[in-house]
């Protein structure tokens, strides 16, 4: 990864930390298989525990980590296209809460996790080298399309990670 500081606002640094590969397209396809694999190894008793009052669920996690790649997929996209809009950030609590995970059978949310890392795949499959390079602006902060696929994967891990060290 040699993203410069202009890519990404520094909130995302940790993230893009924890993107395991330097290729996007290999980061994303690693993650497909390791997140449904740890997915699926959490005891069905532990996918809707919340260790805290307004703390999320493995559950809800899941679909947080989805909601997000969608929003991040599409502003990729909107940038790679040179639409210079600005984007407005989301409220994801509010996402989470209408998102109603615990309500959903684990395979549902996985069936659905792998149906938009599929599209975020082929999207990301589709950028040329200066496509990946550009540069737009989202939650008042630039953002390069190239930032935004390794915030994706690392996004996913953080909050893994985080399950496996409060909730298993």
């Amino acid at each position: 990864m040699n993203l410069s500081p202009e890519e990404f606002n520094p909130y995302y640094l940790p993230y893009i930390q924890l993107a395991t590969k330097s290729d996007i397209t290999e980061s994303l396809k690693q993650n497909l298989i390791s997140v449904v694999d740890f997915y699926q190894s959490i005891a069905n008793d532990k996918l809707e525990f919340s260790y805290a009052d307004g703390k999320w669920t493995p559950k809800d996690i899941l679909l947080h980590i989805i909601d997000t790649e969608r929003v991040f997929a599409y502003r990729a996209m909107r940038i790679a296209r040179q639409d210079r809009t600005e984007m407005v950030g989301f409220e994801q609590d509010d996402y989470v809460e209408a998102g109603k995970a615990n309500s959903r059978s684990i395979s549902s949310l996985l069936e659905e996790y792998k149906a938009v890392r599929n599209a975020t795949l082929a999207l990301f499959n589709s950028f040329s080298v200066e496509d990946l390079k550009a540069i737009g602006k989202a939650s008042g902060s630039p953002v390069s399309v190239r930032a935004i696929g390794y915030i994706i994967t690392g996004h996913e891990n953080h909050h893994n990670n985080v399950i496996k060290e409060r909730y298993l």
